[in-house]
């Protein structure tokens, strides 16, 4: 592959700015709702994907595109960047998504730039949409820190304190993109209707299983009007560890210390914590002490005035008898193990707490797009993600569950995975939920924010009001 300083054969009359949006169909669609969809001086040429399987090769349709759009935007590899920036003669390449580490950012960097262009990070002031309602948001500085249980827990305490709540995820549209413009979730059905991934249901079942209806998709500009029509708050349910699409009254940011360090050294989940207005340390009842520690000196240095709440996320086991003395296949999280480059989660620790007799390794018994992965991120151990980004992958995740020999099967997803594949082997659940060892602590926080009616404060609070401190 060979990166050449692009030589224009534009008019000098020509100032039209031609951009590419480097992205994972999230973050790089809404950046360019919000900047770039109704700018007649740029021109989006094409998007570029990475980390997520079939995403390239589609198109960016019409009816999201815009008017400046009539064709679409294609979507192609973003293996191809040296390319496309000489065939499209390319002016910006916008960098659009996360959890991936400085070092990575720059090294994307220093592709565009050896090729001609200039290299783009929206922030916030660009892309942070204004809500009519008061917003909490919940993000992180990696995927798989805690981000869905400390959602679930603040929702409760919205919902325990008489408030309508509407739960705003993330992006994760892997399907038909005209189908997935607005989502709206509030049953089991809802998630047949849109045919969601196991990803999407990850993030999407349990909040309906607690009576929280959910809004998804690529227009987050609709889906936050669409949310407001019936909620008094909106919660932001970020994704990886990207920071928020709206303009939040509390910020919450959950931190992991098993993964101590990676605070400061990925992006943007370094912008997270710099901008967080609490920050949750989780995990403390299984982490090493003196990463607890380490982090919260961390967080002094670098973002003093944040509220720090530690928390745990004890691990429930559906059945335990089920598992001690058995042969066993670990299924965790599939983000946490791939974009989060850990190499275990609750369902290894809940195993071996429990006196499982032998973990099984999966990898000689993985297909398709699964062995894939295992090939991908060298980082994942004797254990199986849970990938489910399309009906095939999810037919390939069935298949290497079937073939793997154990006796039981431990599911670590946040979702039951029985309604999606047909598992031949007994399946037990492994659950968790946030559990807050410091006090005060978010229902006290929260509380406070509710009674200074935040949504009639000008200008919106940004901070952690005093007297909950």
């Amino acid at each position: 592959m060979s990166y050449t300083t692009k030589s224009s054969e534009r008019s000098s009359h020509d100032e039209l700015r031609r951009v590419v949006i480097m992205g994972a169909a999230g973050r790089d669609f809404h950046n360019f709702n919000v900047k770039y969809r109704n700018d007649a001086s740029h021109k989006v040429v094409c998007f570029t994907a990475t980390q997520i399987p079939d995403i390239e090769g589609r198109t960016y349709p019409p009816e999201l595109a815009g008017e400046l759009y009539p064709e679409g935007i294609p979507i192609l590899p973003e293996d191809d960047l040296p390319k496309i920036i000489k065939e499209y003669d390319v002016d910006e390449v916008v960098f659009a998504y996360s959890d991936v580490s400085h070092e990575y950012v720059m090294h994307r960097a220093s592709v565009a730039l050896a090729s001609g262009s200039d290299f783009v990070l929206l922030g916030p002031k660009s892309t942070m949409l204004k809500s009519s309602k008061p917003v909490i948001a919940i993000g992180a500085v990696r995927t798989g820190s805690g981000k869905s249980q400390t959602t679930r827990k603040v929702c409760s305490i919205l919902k325990d304190l008489g408030l309508r709540v509407s739960v705003v995820r993330h992006p994760m549209p892997y399907g038909d993109l005209r189908k997935q413009i607005c989502q709206r979730f509030e049953t089991y059905a809802d998630l047949d209707k849109y045919e969601c991934t196991i990803e999407e249901r990850e993030e999407y079942e349990p909040h309906i299983d607690r009576k929280c209806i959910v809004w998804a998709g690529v227009d987050y500009e609709l889906i936050l009007r669409s949310s407001e029509r019936e909620s008094d708050v909106v919660v932001w349910d970020g994704g990886n560890n990207d920071f928020p699409f709206y303009e939040p009254d509390l910020f919450i940011v959950v931190a992991d210390p098993h993964r101590r360090g990676h605070e400061t050294t990925y992006h943007p989940g370094e912008t997270n914590l710099l901008m967080a207005d609490i920050i949750i340390i989780n995990k403390v009842d299984t982490a090493d002490p003196a990463d607890v520690e380490a982090l919260r000196e961390t967080i002094r240095t670098v973002n003093p005035r944040a509220r720090v709440i530690e928390a745990a996320s004890p691990i429930q086991v559906s059945n335990p008898d089920a598992i001690r003395g058995k042969r066993v296949l670990v299924i965790e999280d599939g983000p946490t193990l791939t974009h989060g480059g850990m190499s275990y989660g609750a369902g290894v620790i809940a195993s071996k707490r429990t006196g499982a007799a032998e973990l099984i390794d999966p990898r000689p018994f993985a297909v398709g797009s699964i062995r894939e992965a295992y090939e991908r991120y060298g980082n994942i151990g004797p254990l199986l993600p849970a990938m489910g980004y399309s009906r095939h992958q999810i037919r390939e995740l069935e298949e290497t569950i079937n073939r793997a020999p154990c006796d039981v099967v431990v599911s670590a997803t946040p979702i039951d995975i029985t309604r999606v594949a047909r598992i031949e082997k007994p399946v037990i659940r492994i659950t968790y939920e946030l559990e807050e060892r410091t006090q005060p602590g978010l229902s006290e926080i929260i509380r406070s924010l509710v009674e200074k009616d935040m949504s009639k404060q000008p200008p919106k609070p940004s901070k952690v009001p005093e007297d909950s401190l």
